[in-house]
């Protein structure tokens, strides 16, 4: 069974009281839906397009070796894309009003080679709800060969993580579409999570056992039947997708939160955590890069962080609107906003944290 953690309901609890009634007055003020608007429409066809359209030209039209490695590059940051972009949205419920619109939508995880059942495990329900708290989010949890968290056991190879960290990011996606939904799967049975996606263990099993066969019939069969690469090349091709969106994907999650700015709370003996949920989120999780609008386009608005943990409800779009009324109530309430000015400043603060957790024993930041 899964541990009984509960956050303080008197730390702050106001804040977050104010926070979304002038959230709900700015979409009535502006006649404006949290879900999906037409650009988010225009957006999905394009991610969409971005990972099929190379895949159905290598099958169908080009010949030239290096056209069709090109191909596998583009689908690469396709597959990145659509995960971000859409997919990601979907799972949330943020995307539509309708949900089977979400659960359609949420289904391309597994054209990309994951379970969408798994990922709203993982993501919604322990990353989000346990945002850094050790042993119940996942998300900083990648097994003994990394350590994001400084409660956890350092090792001496995690001295150079912060180098080799990278090859591991990179093999994300390869491990969704491999062993690791099976694993997770097993494991949220026994801690009793299935109840939360109305699905029995027994047919999760059969349907990530089935998506995957479809997955590699698909994206790895037949272009080794239909490309005039050799079959080896194209095995080459098909994990060098992966591991360009398994980098992407890494690079736009893991500086949100394994930065120095993090407190990675930990709860008491009864499991009580001293701190409002939404606090919590301020305290552990870090927006970058505000300004890059193209940037922010491709990854979702996930650059803005913090706005999507306090509503992941709520579609990325209006991310960018919303961050100035997030921010303004935060400092209203005197609690952290935390935000890297660029992208590459964030990454550097994420290998900062990646350095000190694999050198040092220390306690966490504390605000």
């Amino acid at each position: 069974m899964l541990k009984n953690i509960t956050f303080s309901k008197s730390h702050n609890a106001d804040f977050y009281k104010t926070l979304q009634q002038r959230v709900r007055e700015y979409f009535k003020e502006n006649n404006k839906s949290r879900f999906a608007n037409l650009n988010m429409v225009l957006k999905t066809i394009f991610m969409v397009s971005l990972y099929a359209v190379p895949f159905i030209l290598m099958l169908s039209v080009f010949e030239n070796p290096w056209l069709i490695f090109l191909m596998w590059v583009i689908m690469g940051f396709g597959m990145a894309g659509v995960g971000l972009s859409v997919m990601h949205d979907a799972n949330h419920g943020a995307y539509s009003k309708n949900n089977v619109v979400n659960r359609l939508l949420g289904l391309l995880l597994n054209t990309l080679g994951g379970s969408d059942v798994n990922w709203r495990i993982q993501h919604n329900v322990l990353h989000h709800t346990y945002t850094n708290v050790t042993g119940m989010d996942e998300d900083i949890n990648p097994g003994k060969v990394m350590r994001f968290s400084p409660h956890e056991e350092r090792l001496k190879m995690h001295r150079y993580q912060h180098v080799y960290a990278w090859f591991f990011y990179g093999l994300m996606t390869l491990m969704w579409c491999t062993v690791k939904d099976y694993r997770q799967a097993i494991r949220y049975n026994r801690l009793d999570l299935m109840k939360t996606q109305n699905i029995s263990f027994f047919r999760l099993m059969v349907e990530i056992a089935v998506t995957k066969l479809v997955y590699f019939s698909v994206f790895l069969v037949l272009p080794i039947m239909f490309t005039p690469m050799s079959w080896w090349l194209t095995v080459v091709c098909f994990l060098l997708m992966h591991f360009i969106a398994g980098v992407v994907l890494a690079m736009i999650f893991q500086p949100a939160h394994v930065v120095p700015t993090s407190n990675y709370p930990v709860p008491d003996e009864s499991g009580n955590i001293e701190a409002d949920w939404a606090v919590n989120q301020l305290y552990n999780t870090a927006n970058f890069a505000p300004g890059a609008r193209i940037f922010s386009w491709y990854v979702g608005g996930l650059n803005y962080q913090i706005e999507h943990h306090l509503f992941p409800n709520i579609c990325h779009v209006h991310y960018r609107k919303l961050s100035k009324i997030v921010r303004e109530t935060t400092e209203e309430y005197n609690l952290p906003y935390f935000s890297q000015k660029t992208f590459l400043d964030a990454l550097r603060e994420h290998t900062r944290m990646l350095k000190d957790l694999g050198r040092n024993d220390f306690a966490p930041a504390i605000h």
